[in-house]
């Protein structure tokens, strides 16, 4: 089996390419980057897959972004990850044996969807108002994909992960996700010999994180397997407070300064728990414990100062 992984670099691909890398089902893995592959030259992408002929292609490319991130750039999140998967959808058009394993956000799913969120809310309500862009970039990858799917014939599974967390994720103060963004301005307030660290928002919301390395193995999982949903969550089932999030990970950091919330800063869904029924029907149970994947997370951050990946 021979499968294309576009966005190698990034959190997601990086975990993915390192998987299959050491499965038995695929024969060779072509890993395509931004420095390597300009996604938004549609002509370029098309020119790719057709030299290739990937039996798979997996689409983990998109710019993605914590709350702030969504809510200040909202232009480039919509257009950005528009661009991306439009290109890399419509470049197998003429080539309907390529199976395509398009990688979502649980972002798709309404604010007011009721918990644990089923695949049966996609497009069932509005969306949480400070992301709303990157979901509707997202919502739309699932449409195009739906529609060759029923016109042509392609096969295009939609894997809808929670939030994803682990080694060679973006840490950044403004701009990532909530566990780098904790870990990375924890580390900060530590080397600077500060006293107190805040946190952004309440406390209150209740999150659900799954080790990145666990979605990549539940795709070398499924990876050969004829699935009839086109749309699968994939969740860790656990949740925890963003309180009990900051607390963990002073813990682990050994911080020992005062932890402040600040309700001034929005908190976004109060709760967003995947339904990941479907998921454990096709026979995946293995998780990531939280305390472990933070601890190897924490790893990578300290002994990767000099990457890209930090800012």
């Amino acid at each position: 089996m021979k499968v294309i992984v576009f966005g190698s670099n990034g959190l997601v691909g990086s975990s993915i390419s390192r998987i299959l890398e050491n499965s038995a089902k695929v024969d060779q893995i072509i890993k395509s980057n931004r420095s390597e592959l300009d996604l938004f030259k549609k002509d370029d992408v098309e020119e790719f897959v057709k030299d290739h002929q990937p039996d798979v292609i997996i689409n983990a490319a998109a710019k993605v972004g914590g709350i702030h991130a969504n809510n200040t750039k909202r232009t480039e999140f919509i257009l950005e990850n528009l661009k991306i998967n439009m290109n890399v959808l419509e470049s197998c058009l003429e080539m309907p044996e390529i199976k395509i394993i398009n990688l979502g956000s649980s972002c798709i799913y309404p604010l007011n969807a009721k918990n644990p969120i089923s695949e049966s809310e996609f497009m069932n309500g509005k969306l949480e108002p400070t992301n709303s862009p990157y979901a509707m970039a997202k919502l739309s990858a699932i449409e195009i994909g739906r529609s060759m799917s029923k016109q042509y014939g392609h096969k295009v599974l939609n894997l809808m992960p929670t939030n994803l967390y682990g080694p060679n994720d973006y840490f950044s103060d403004l701009d990532s996700h909530v566990i780098p963004a904790l870990i990375h301005r924890m580390y900060k307030t530590i080397e600077n010999g500060e006293d107190k660290f805040v946190v952004w928002g309440s406390g209150a919301p209740l999150r659900e994180f799954l080790y990145v390395d666990d979605l990549s193995n539940f795709i070398n999982f499924i990876i050969d397997k004829d699935i009839k949903n086109d749309l699968v969550n994939v969740g860790s089932g656990e949740e925890i407070s963003i309180k009990n999030l900051a607390l963990l990970i002073q813990e682990l950091m050994n911080f020992k300064g005062d932890v402040i919330f600040d309700s001034s800063k929005p908190d976004g869904n109060p709760r967003k728990l995947l339904d990941s029924g479907l998921m454990m029907e096709l026979g995946w149970k293995e998780f990531t414990d939280l305390k472990n994947g933070l601890k190897n997370t924490i790893n990578w951050y300290k002994s990767n100062q000099e990457s890209k990946r930090i800012n």
